[in-house]
């Protein structure tokens, strides 16, 4: 379909863009979840964190949400005003004679919501930015930080496997960590854990070694890519460059201010800020879009070539 390559996981159209593209898209939204503290991008990231996600990993991704993310927005949430009592708009006092302010409460709804949109976000940037992409983007000019951010991003789902592994293995020979005393279920996991280490390492002296036989990181070394830099790349690079750069203006001229404390004010609505938040929600639902998108396209194509010839 015009030069796109679906790849990743649920054959995601983002996923199969140029690692530039991908790179910039993550390196925009997470920096501006975490810079912009008002309520509405803060909603908007979290919109396209949580539709993007459950693209990605379907009811893995949901599962997740409400089991995990939602406990610790609950928890985060009433962290901030236990312990923070700053604020105009007093709602009643604690049993510790500290007040409880509104202000306390939408602020830490503010900075969980915050959180758990930045984990999300990395959860997405995990599963598109894969090991082969790092090595593309800073091979050469990062070549050793480049291979090691690849190991790692790699190890994480090795390990993950390789540990079930050694946890089934260690179970059969009578070491399994959920039977016996609290002493013998250590000593397993001690064990486990040192096979673990020992196999990571292995597998790191023969990555090394074999990058290392293979000329990576000399000067001059030529290398196979399998990604092309299309017309399409080129305007979502644009889109993107064009999107980052409004909210960075918008942001610094304080369309986008909000303060919580020590009373609740923002920048006001005004036509700058609408459309902030318009280009704001068309950079979160990107990667969604072009997914879904890209999808339609391949089903009409599909009936269009499945349908009977009529002489």
């Amino acid at each position: 379909m015009g030069g796109w390559r679906m790849s990743g996981r649920k054959n995601d159209a983002f996923s199969g863009c140029h690692p530039l593209v991908n790179m910039l898209f993550f390196a925009i939204i997470l920096s501006s979840t975490m810079l912009l503290m008002h309520p509405i991008s803060l909603c908007l990231s979290f919109a396209g964190a949580f539709a993007y996600n459950i693209r990605l990993n379907g009811k893995k991704a949901l599962r997740f949400h409400l089991l995990y993310m939602l406990h610790l927005l609950i928890i985060a949430a009433l962290v901030n005003p236990a312990f923070s009592h700053q604020g105009v708009t007093i709602l009643c006092y604690l049993p510790s004679g500290n007040p409880l302010t509104f202000e306390s409460i939408l602020y830490g709804l503010a900075a969980a919501l915050m959180l758990i949109t930045v984990i999300s976000w990395f959860a997405c940037f995990n599963s598109v930015m894969t090991s082969d992409k790092f090595v593309y983007l800073f091979g050469r000019l990062m070549p050793a930080l480049s291979l090691i951010l690849a190991m790692a991003l790699r190890f994480v789902r090795r390990f993950k496997a390789q540990i079930k592994i050694i946890a089934n293995a260690q179970r059969c020979v009578g070491r399994h960590m959920l039977d016996g005393n609290l002493l013998h279920k250590a000593r397993c996991g001690i064990r486990i854990l040192s096979i673990m280490v020992t196999w990571a390492l292995e597998n790191a002296i023969e990555t090394a070694d074999s990058m290392k036989s293979r000329g990576y990181g000399l000067p001059g070394r030529t290398a196979f890519s399998i990604f092309r830099f299309d017309r399409r790349s080129r305007r979502l690079l644009i889109f993107l460059l064009a999107c980052g750069g409004y909210m960075v203006i918008g942001a610094a001229v304080g369309a986008l201010k909000f303060a919580y404390y020590p009373m609740i004010r923002g920048s006001g609505s005004s036509l700058l800020s609408v459309s902030l938040f318009i280009a704001y929600s068309l950079l979160c639902a990107m990667p969604t879009y072009i997914s879904i998108l890209e999808d339609a396209k391949w089903k009409a194509a599909n009936k269009i070539h499945t349908l009977p010839y009529k002489a």
